[in-house]
Formats: structure tokens, C-alpha cells, sequence
């Protein structure tokens, strides 16, 4: 693979569920996670996907951009679309060049020099925080969440626009403790000794509180592979009820899925 190809998963066209308007959304092969949950399991082994040079992309991106609006663009998901950043910077300057708006839907735990200068030039990540407490983030994902959040940080100290994604796992990431600290660290802080509160990240834009679902269960079994979390029940109403009232505590930006 050189530096002008990637290797892609597949392509959804007019996409509205991975940033704002209608997208091109381009899953990438490859992810270092190994979420219990994950819902494109084809999508992990850095083997697989389709060779495909940048140029190809950026010629079906211009051809749907007149359908983009003003709003819309294309989304780098995955899979991990950091863990092939040498080759998606070269082809976001050209979608740039192109007057394209480019969004990076990612987890956030891959860094190099190359993933920074794709963080530079994306006009919005959103950014995949499976669970703030570190022990169930490593038991759900098979990854520390360490990097993650150094990438949130960084995205803040740079003026770089996110949105923050958290899936409601019963049992796994729906705790009130791990709900409320993750809201204490990226959050507006109660006030003090009646003072006003103090905000949190400023350029966190949006958190998503998305739903537990099972839609990719029956490629676990296409792939030979066992889903582990096969007796883990969907969300009630009760649940994504409770979590949207205990995120609404510290952000004023929440949707509910």
C-alpha cells in the first residue's frame, strides 16, 4: 500500500447520521480496538477492504457534492480511518481544494505525526469515547482509553471543533459513577460558594448518546466469530431516559438516540 491509496470497506452516499447535512461516508479497513460491541466486525483486521487510490474518492466526493448543501461533506469512518492518515492527508487538501468539508469520525486512540496533521486539517471529529472509567473501557474495548482522551485534549487546546459519541452499553457504559465523571471532565462544573459554573470544553459541540443495538450480530457468525455480548438486553426507554437527564446535567448540547 503507498502513500496514495487506502484501503476501503465500503461507501454509504447521502448519509445523515455522521456529521452535519448530507455526507459521502467512506469506511476505512482497520481498527486497533476490539470493541465487545462493534457492529461492522469486517471492518477490524488490517487485512481486507478494496485498494483505492485517493484520487478515485476525491472524484466520486466532487461528483456528489452538489447534493452536500451547505452543511454537508465527507466522513472518514471506520473501522479507524488514523490508522491510514498518511494517506487521507493528502486527499483532505484536495477535498479542501475542492471547497469539500471533511469530518473524521474516530476513537481517538492512534498518534503520530501524521494522525496530528489530519486532526489539523479536519473541519470536525467526532470523537468515539466508549467509557471514561478506565478499567471497563479496557475490559469493553481490549484498549486503554488514555490516548483518547489526551486526543480530546488536544483537539480543545487547537480550536478544533468535536462532537462527543458515547454508546449505552447495559451493564458495560451506563452507570450513573461513570456518566458523571465522564460529565465532570469534559462538562460545565457546578458552581462554587454560589458563583456561576464553570464551563468545560469549549469546543465540544455535540454529544450524541447513541443506543445499544445488536444490527451486527449476525456477522459475527458469518465470520465464524462468537458475539460475547449476545445476553446483553437493548436499552429501555427508562435507561436512555435516565442517561439523557444525568449528561443534560453537564451539557447543553445533548441528543438523545
Amino acid at each position: 500500500m503507498t502513500d496514495m491509496t487506502l484501503k476501503v470497506h465500503s461507501y454509504e452516499s447521502m448519509g445523515t447520521y455522521d456529521g452535519p447535512g448530507l455526507r459521502l461516508v467512506v469506511f476505512l479497513q482497520g481498527c486497533p480496538f476490539r470493541c465487545l460491541y462493534c457492529a461492522n466486525p469486517d471492518t477490524i483486521p488490517y487485512e481486507g477492504g478494496t485498494e483505492t487510490d485517493i484520487d478515485g474518492i476525491l472524484q466520486m466526493a466532487v461528483r456528489q457534492k452538489p447534493f452536500f448543501g451547505k452543511r454537508g461533506g465527507v466522513t472518514f469512518s471506520g473501522g479507524e480511518p488514523t490508522v491510514q492518515a498518511g494517506a487521507l492527508v493528502p486527499l483532505v487538501k484536495q477535498l479542501h481544494e475542492n471547497g469539500i468539508n471533511v469530518c473524521l469520525d474516530t476513537n481517538g486512540g492512534v498518534w503520530n505525526s501524521d494522525v496530528e496533521e489530519l486532526f489539523s486539517l479536519s473541519d470536525l471529529v467526532l470523537l468515539d469515547v466508549k467509557e471514561f472509567n478506565p478499567a471497563r473501557h479496557l475490559s469493553l474495548t481490549g484498549r486503554s482509553n488514555e490516548q483518547t482522551l489526551r486526543t480530546a485534549a488536544w483537539l480543545e487546546e487547537h480550536g478544533k471543533p468535536f462532537w462527543l459519541r458515547y454508546v449505552l452499553v447495559p451493564g458495560y457504559s451506563d452507570s450513573e459513577e461513570d456518566i458523571r465523571a465522564l460529565g465532570e471532565h469534559f462538562g460545565k462544573k457546578p458552581a462554587q460558594d454560589g458563583g456561576t459554573p464553570e464551563s468545560g470544553y469549549r469546543m465540544l459541540q455535540r454529544v450524541d448518546i447513541l443506543p445499544y443495538h445488536t444490527l451486527g450480530v449476525n456477522k459475527y457468525g458469518a465470520l465464524g466469530q462468537e458475539y460475547k455480548l449476545k445476553d446483553v438486553p437493548l436499552n429501555t426507554k427508562e435507561q436512555l431516559a435516565r442517561a439523557e437527564s444525568l449528561f443534560r446535567e453537564y451539557f447543553d448540547c445533548v441528543i438523545p438516540g
